[in-house]
């Protein structure tokens, strides 16, 4: 908790009338402008408590219109209403008048860029003027940039400058190869620019409602960026959006966006409420908060980044008038506080606090109205200061200066003093319960206690106050200058450069503690016992032994920046009760708190710690494997940072800290308002480390940790908070003499393991405090010997206790056995059947009355089971019923039926009878319930319409002997068979029947035939019977009363017994056989109706018989029936029943005789694969037959199949080689990989157009290189090679065949002997001389006549044709002579050729052309008939019949 210290200016004259303030950014210096009747207007400058700076004083004949610090230098810019503006510099007073002459009217627009190195000013008159000034904050020599605007300027705002640089960035994408990147940190790029640059445009505003835009050379537009109705009041840039916010004195909002050419597009126009005729104070923070105070009891708030709006208004309750309006507003963003001055002199303050809103990660702000200061006076102007916490206040009549104080607080043995004012303490004595408040004549700026005395200090003076019963007397009193001060017994303790003064409590130096210059100046103290503890500003810390007269060192000093790395100040030091053990909290090098608790051990001279970041001790420490992960977790130890810390005052090993979380510790908000900041405390030995004792969430009320002294917490609270105490004893000190009433301000909690204890005696305490210990170690040997002599249940039950928070049920198994509670050990036995440690922890903590513990386990563990029935135990059933419907849903019906039935008990029968509806129980139970109150019963069962209950109370009135009511609620309840028995009861008999036969019941039309039976209606009673489908009743009474015709049918509609005994009944009669058969036959007697039907010769009722039969039938019915359809010719059913009968072989022969087509199913059921019935050879020998029959049939595909099931590929290859599938073929051949499958596949592939389709081509090639024929292939090969010369007269591929059949024929095994050596032979010649005349044409190119004479002795060659068709060669030479122009040569060569081949075939080798030129050169008359195609496909054929 925080409060203000309030310091009025040191003003030189009172009767001045402040105007302005302003604070400098940087520095604690305000500037106040104000009005003097005999000077006119002055500027003064005073520092942060309100000291007057005499060097800095300006004063002029006119009044100073606007004040505006330099952003970084101590300079002020102050503009007047004679249009002269003036530089003032602190601390030296130095005054610059700019240029003289550029204004002549008011100034009304200062405003430095955001640097300082130029400086706007603009007047009434519309003049705006740029001056330029050097980096101490001087003008230069140049002239000034000026503007006209013919108006009054309202306003000026700069654009921030671009960011500079990421030279991180750039380092990194440098690393990576990046070529711009490394020029830029090369010579061949620009320079880096470090940091921000500097924004220099700027923007203007005039009373005529115009924005202009003004560059960085200070060029202006001459058209307006903006123009709105009424005079500007303020200009707002908003850098996020680029844009820029316009408000005028209407209060009418615009926001226009900046395009990149200078335009400005306007987005968004809203008026903002407000109270006309009154003055208007606006402030727009940094997050996009619009504050408007416009003289009414509320402050308007707009959040333009959420589009939302609200108000806040002053609290009657707080001490505000109702009257009170509120004039300033002033926003402090880092601090998050909103001010508001008001025209009774009070400053409100609203704390903003962030809370979760509806989204995940969405936040919505929440304001806190803080308890309001005080000043008097009609306040008109609020300002935040620099970052020392500084507000300054305009009153009308002076100013003053409010610097934030924390209250301080001191506890020590049992005596706690906290700051209620900055003059004023709340004291509380525990011992004696009395509650005193100590009024001090200074601002009080720190406290100590110890059991007698208050000591007080505010850096300039220290007081110490004696307490004695209900008095507080002033022992003494002296100036010191020191910021820390301590006390012992008589002594106090107070800190100079390099020493700490003991000093009297009038002042008088006892001794003095001096430091060594490496050892720093003391600025830490703290006293515990006997012991006090200095650190210093070099971060070392001693320790004194103050027990004796004169205090001894207790250790040499210790440097923990050797041990302590990113070591930057101490924060705190604390020392245990015996000075084994010193606590330390320290700040970073970078300014922020450390996550860590230090412990330096004065015997070992170690330094260990303690990491709350990471809820684990130093590596030294053997605690650290010893406590689990998961419950640091839920214990709130990680990602934490202390903020206090203390030692127990008589315990030594007990220590305890406050933790903030870690996102918080070096936030704004004060942790003192924060709910999650938990209190954990440890054992700190040195043989066994840190050891986590407890650890809790502080409870709300709760403000700072004050002291441990067992068995209790201190901590100092809010006011209503406390615990029932004493009541308040108000005292004045003998200075002030004023006495005053407070609230006490602090609270005792008691430890975990001694609520119940508080008031035990100390061997109690001891004890439960060594038990507690022991236990936390796990050494239950000696945490027994602690407290085997205690024979308290109190504290046997407090021991109990623990072990819920410890889950320790070994323990708490003892601890009830002291208590003697038989009871909760038995309800602890049962437990242990729970899987989850929680549930039975849980049980433990319901014996002991500890529900809250009780109900939080049973949720850690999920539970939600054992919580139900927990809340339905201590009868809170609304959270049963909730617990129920979100996470147990399995019991949520038995849930709803225990909440009905303690309804029920409470005597609350309407809402008993909702829940018995919400738990389906409601039929069997409210009836039950209402049944002594027939008339709401009745109303009840009207009201439900429910078919169960409505049979109930129809059951109910027949019992009443209400037969006619009764059948009316019979009928609402569709009870058919009811309404039956009640109207045969009447004697309603045709009645009965009409709703037997309209509803069908089985039931109903049972009861009626068993009365028609009774009555001898037989033909009723069957009708009745088969309506209900009791069958064998209607059969016997047929069979009884000779109903032969009604037999059959029923018969047929029951079950095969039934049938049976009517097939019985018709064999032994000796009529209706066939129905008989029939029988037999449906009810599964197949073999009795077989020899009936075969006696009888039903032949109808056999073949009906006979498609039911299968294989698992008797085969020798199944052979029987055969033949009796084979001596009817039927031979497909025959077969069917031999195959049934697994009479393959006859199956077979019969389809082989009587040439019956067979079937892929009738040839699967006939080879079964794994039937036991036929040996591998037989099945393989049967399947070869069916095969072969196949093929007869022409079921190419199937013989297939059974040739494969056979064993016998070679008949499989020829099956589907008839079938002429070639796709099937080529697969077929892949998967058998047999050599003569691959040839006969080959083969057969050469009886297809392989010329055509290149894939047959290929296949053929592969089928006969995998069948490993050579010589086959070899005749393929030439077969292509006399392809390519036929059809194409390419002879080079040709070649290439030739050449690969030569191959292929030169791997035949004896391939030189014989027939292959004649047919290798006879191939090498077809290849030269294919190769000659192939020769030939490549050489024409290169020497036409070499080519033609080789031509012409290539014709002299034996057997030239076929390998080189002799008509190719005389063509070639034709052709020649043609293109020479020798035709008559070319006309021998062709009489020549007629001698060989036919006019038609000599066609097929000259060119048309060539024929032609002949004809045309010579006159000889041909045949020139275009019958090419014709002649070549007559070649065609001739040739295929001559391959073929």
């Amino acid at each position: 908790m925080a409060v203000y210290f309030d310091h009025c200016i040191e003003a030189p004259e009172s009767s001045d009338v402040p105007l302005q303030i302003t604070w400098h950014s940087a520095l604690p210096i305000l500037a106040v402008a104000s009005s003097s009747f005999a000077t006119g207007g002055k500027v003064d400058l005073y520092l942060q408590q309100g000291e007057y700076v005499g060097t800095c004083h300006v004063d002029r004949p006119h009044l100073p219109t606007v004040l505006r610090w330099h952003p970084t230098k101590p300079v002020l810019a102050v503009g007047w209403d004679n249009g002269k503006v003036v530089l003032l510099t602190y601390p030296s007073g130095d005054q610059t008048e700019v240029l003289p002459g550029i204004h002549t009217n008011c100034i009304t627009v200062l405003e430095w860029s955001s640097f300082g190195s130029r400086l706007v000013t603009g007047d009434e008159n519309g003049s705006l003027a740029v001056w330029k000034l050097d980096a101490k904050g001087r003008l230069h020599g140049d002239p000034p940039a000026t503007h006209g605007y013919n108006k009054p300027l309202t306003c000026c705002v700069f654009k921030p400058g671009s960011p500079g640089d990421d030279v991180a960035m750039l380092a990194r994408a440098s690393a990576s190869g990046d070529q711009r990147a490394l020029d830029m940190f090369s010579w061949k790029g620009a320079p880096l620019k470090m940091g921000p640059r500097e924004g220099l445009e700027f923007f203007v505003s005039t009373t005529g409602g115009k924005v202009y835009g003004v560059d960085e050379r200070c060029n202006t537009t001459t058209v307006p960026l903006i123009i709105v109705e009424g005079s500007i009041k303020k200009l707002v840039y908003l850098h996020k959006r680029e844009a820029l916010a316009v408000i005028t004195d209407t209060l009418m909002l615009s926001q226009y966006s900046l395009g990149p050419e200078g335009g400005a597009q306007e987005f968004m126009k809203v008026k903002l409420s407000s109270k006309s005729g009154q003055n208007v104070d606006i402030d727009w923070t940094e997050n996009n908060l619009l504050i408007t105070a416009t003289g009414e009891q509320i402050i308007r708030l707009w959040d333009m980044e959420r589009d939302d709006n609200y108000v806040l208004s002053l609290d009657e309750a707080l001490g505000f008038e109702k009257a009170e309006l509120i004039n300033c507003v002033s926003y402090c963003s880092r601090k998050e506080i909103l001010a508001a001055g008001t025209t009774h002199g009070r400053i409100a303050m609203w704390r903003m606090m962030m809370q979760p809103a509806n989204g995940r990660n969405d936040t919505k702000a929440q304001w806190r109205l803080q308890t309001p200061t005080e000043i008097g006076g009609n306040i008109t102007q609020l300002q935040w200061g620099s970052n020392l916490n500084l507000l300054a206040a305009n009153n009308s009549n002076t100013v003053i200066i409010l610097c934030e104080h924390v209250m301080s607080a001191d506890c020590s043995q049992q005596v706690a003093a906290v700051q209620l004012t900055p003059t004023q303490l709340s004291i509380t004595q525990f011992a004696t319960g009395t509650h005193l408040s100590l009024q001090s004549n200074m601002h009080i700026k720190g406290v100590c206690v110890t059991k007698d005395s208050v000591v007080v200090w505010n850096s300039k003076q220290v007081t110490v106050y004696e307490l004695s019963g209900t008095v507080v007397r002033n022992t003494g009193s002296f100036p010191c200058d020191s910021h820390m001060v301590a006390a012992h017994g008589e002594n106090l303790y107070t800190v100079e450069p390099n020493r700490v003064q003991i000093r009297t409590p009038q002042g008088t130096v006892k001794q003095l503690l001096t430091f060594s210059k490496s050892e720093g100046n003391p600025v830490l103290l703290n006293v515990c016992q006997s012991y006090l503890v200095v650190g210093t500003d070099t971060a070392h810390i001693r320790v004194f032994d103050l027990s004796r007269r004169d205090a001894k060192a207790h250790c040499s000093a210790k440097n923990l920046a050797d041990h302590i790395s990113n070591l930057g100040a101490l924060q705190s030091v604390k020392c245990n009760a015996n000075g084994s053990q010193v606590s330390i909290l320290i700040f970073q090098v970078n300014g922020r708190p450390d996550h860590k608790v230090y412990f330096y051990d004065v015997e070992m001279d170690t330094v260990t710690h303690f990491d709350f970041f990471t809820g684990r001790p130093s590596s030294g420490i053997s605690q650290a494997e010893e406590i689990d992960k998961q419950q640091i977790e839920g214990t709130g130890l990680i990602g934490r940072c202390p903020v206090s810390h203390f030692w127990d005052e008589n315990e030594p090993r007990l220590f305890v800290s406050e933790l903030v979380p870690i996102s918080s510790e070096s936030s704004s908000v004060s942790y003192l308002d924060m709910v999650d900041v938990s209190v954990v405390t440890l054992f700190c030995t040195q043989e066994h480390g840190l050891l986590l004792q407890d650890c809790y969430f502080k409870p709300s009320g709760l403000q700072a940790l004050l002291a441990l002294d067992v068995p209790y917490y201190y901590f100092s609270c809010k006011p209503g908070d406390v615990d029932p105490g004493p009541k308040p004893t108000s005292v004045s000190s003998p200075s002030r003499g004023a006495p005053s009433s407070n609230p006490r301000m602090v609270s005792r909690r008691a430890l975990r393991d001694f609520v119940g204890l508080e008031n035990s005696e100390k061997a109690t305490r001891d004890a439960m405090l060594n038990f507690s210990f022991y236990l936390t170690i796990g050494d239950m040997d000696e945490a027994f010997k602690s407290i085997k002599l205690i024979k308290s249940k109190a504290v046997w039950e407090n021991m109990a206790r623990m072990c819920v928070k410890t889950h320790r049920l070994d323990v708490a198994r003892m601890c009830l056995g002291n208590m003697g509670n038989a009871r909760a050990a038995k309800a602890l036995k049962e437990a242990e059947a729970e899987p989850e440690p929680e549930a039975r922890v849980a049980m433990l903590a319901i014996q002991l009355g500890m529900l809250e513990d009780a109900e939080k386990l049973y949720k850690s563990c999920e539970r939600y089971d054992l919580l139900n029935n927990f809340y339905q135990a201590y009868g809170q059933w609304q959270l049963a019923l909730e617990t129920a419907e979100i996470h147990d849903r399995i019991h949520l019906r038995t849930t709803y039926y225990n909440y009905a039935k303690y309804l029920e008990f409470m005597g609350d029968k309407e809402s008993a009878c909702a829940y018995y509806e919400k738990s389906d129980t409601h039929r069997v139970e409210v009836p039950r319930m209402l049944q002594d109150d027939a008339p709401s019963l009745e109303i009840y069962v009207k009201k439900m319409k429910d078919k169960s209950i409505y049979k109930w109370w129809a059951q109910y009135l027949e019992s009443q002997s209400k037969m006619d009511s009764a059948l009316h609620f019979y009928k609402c309840a569709q009870d058919s068979l009811s309404l039956v028995r009640v109207h045969c009861y009447m004697g309603n008999i045709q009645k009965a029947s009409e709703i037997a036969n309209d509803t069908g019941d089985r039931a109903a039309s049972y009861h009626l035939a068993r009365h028609y039976e009774g009555h001898d209606d037989i033909k009723q009673a069957v009708h009745f019977y088969t309506r209900a489908q009791a069958y064998n009743n209607a059969i016997r009474l047929c069979k009884e009363n000779g109903l032969d015709d009604h037999l059959m049918n029923l018969a047929l509609l029951s079950n095969p017994e039934d049938m049976m005994e009517a097939a019985c009944y018709y064999e032994e009669k000796g009529t209706h056989m066939d129905r008989a058969v029939s029988l037999y036959h449906k009810a599964g007697y197949v073999s009795r109706a077989l020899e009936l039907a075969f006696a009888t010769k039903q032949f109808s009722e056999l073949q009906v018989i006979a498609e039911d039969l299968n294989e698992n039938s008797d085969s020798a019915l199944l052979a029987r029936c055969s033949e009796f359809f084979i001596t009817h010719s039927q031979y497909e059913k025959s077969v069917e029943l031999l195959v049934a009968a697994k009479k393959y072989q006859q199956a077979l022969e019969l389809c082989v005789e009587q040439n019956l087509t067979i079937s892929e199913e009738l040839a699967e059921r006939m080879t079964v694969m794994d039937s036991k019935d036929l040996s591998e050879d037989a099945r393989k020998e049967l399947a070869e037959r069916i095969a072969d029959c196949c093929m007869r049939q022409g079921n190419y595909h199937l013989a297939t199949k059974k040739y494969m099931q056979a064993a016998n590929k070679v008949k499989a290859m020829k099956a589907i080689l008839k079938s002429g599938d070639t796709e099937k073929i080529v697969s077929f051949a892949n998967g058998c990989r047999q050599k003569g499958l691959f040839i006969m596949a080959a083969n057969y592939l050469q009886s297809l157009d392989w010329r055509k389709d290149v894939e047959i081509l290929k296949t053929i090639i592969v089928f006969y290189t995998k069948g490993r024929a050579p010589d086959l292939l070899a005749g393929f090969y030439e077969a292509c090679a006399q392809v390519e010369i036929d059809d194409y007269q390419n002879y080079e591929k040709a070649l290439d065949a030739l050449s690969e059949a030569s191959k292929c024929l030169s791997k035949v095994k004896d391939a030189s002997a014989g027939q292959q050596g004649v047919r290798l032979a006879d191939l090498q010649q077809k290849i030269n001389l294919i190769k000659k005349f192939v020769h030939i044409r490549r050489l024409y190119s290169e020497d036409a006549g070499e080519a033609v004479r080789l031509c012409e002795a290539l014709l002299e060659e034996p057997n030239l044709d076929p390998p080189v068709r002799i008509g190719d060669a005389f063509g070639f030479l034709i052709e020649h002579h043609c293109q020479q122009g020798n035709f008559q040569l070319a006309h021998h060569k062709l009489e020549e050729l007629q001698k060989f081949l036919s006019p038609q075939k000599v066609r097929y080798h000259i060119s048309q052309a060539s024929l032609v030129a002949l004809q045309k050169e010579l006159g000889v008359q041909m045949d020139f008939a275009d019958r090419r195609d014709s002649v070549k496909d007559d070649d065609e054929v001739e040739e295929d019949l001559n391959v073929s």
